[in-house]
């Protein structure tokens, strides 16, 4: 069964985040900037991100579950971050949205059927190695960090010329 997540275009294996994790990347970082005092509506994140509130409620829904974000019902109510942007790292985000972060399926733990030459593939090594380098950067990169790099992308794009 081929991995939906990854696709061979041209003889190229191409491993691919889809606009779930995007744009729940993109939520996130909105939802980290503006709903420290309040919540944040679904319509203002879709708004933001320039897609359906539906879509946006889906994959809200997945992570209230998950426990990154919680909701709070009523005329103001919204979403907000359930722990400190600092606390939650990317590779949390996109295993929640998307799974395991691999190219291939065999070397995802989960994995249920690998294929015949699991045992003796000469290339899993390599394949195990940029998922543990993949599992590595996006566990070390935090929501606060993809804060601090739209804030620095802000202001270079909205100088503030004020004296």
């Amino acid at each position: 069964m081929r991995d939906p997540l990854v696709s061979i275009k041209g003889g190229i294996i191409k491993m691919k985040i889809s606009t779930r994790g995007q744009y729940g990347l993109e939520a996130l970082i909105y939802l980290a900037l503006n709903s420290s005092v309040e919540p944040v509506s679904i319509k203002n994140i879709a708004q933001y991100c320039g897609m359906s509130e539906a879509y946006i409620l889906q994959i809200f829904l997945v992570l209230r579950r998950a426990g990154i974000v919680s909701s709070i019902r009523g005329a103001q109510g919204g979403y907000m971050l359930s722990r400190e942007p600092s606390e939650i790292s990317v590779k949390e985000i996109l295993e929640i949205l998307e799974g395991p972060l691999a190219l291939v399926e065999c070397i995802v733990e989960e994995c249920e059927e690998p294929c015949i030459r699991y045992e003796m593939c000469s290339t899993r090594f390599l394949w195990e190695k940029i998922r543990e380098r993949l599992d590595s950067l996006a566990s070390s990169i935090t929501l606060a960090d993809l804060v601090e790099h739209f804030r620095t992308l802000d202001a270079m794009q909205n100088p503030d010329y004020c004296i």
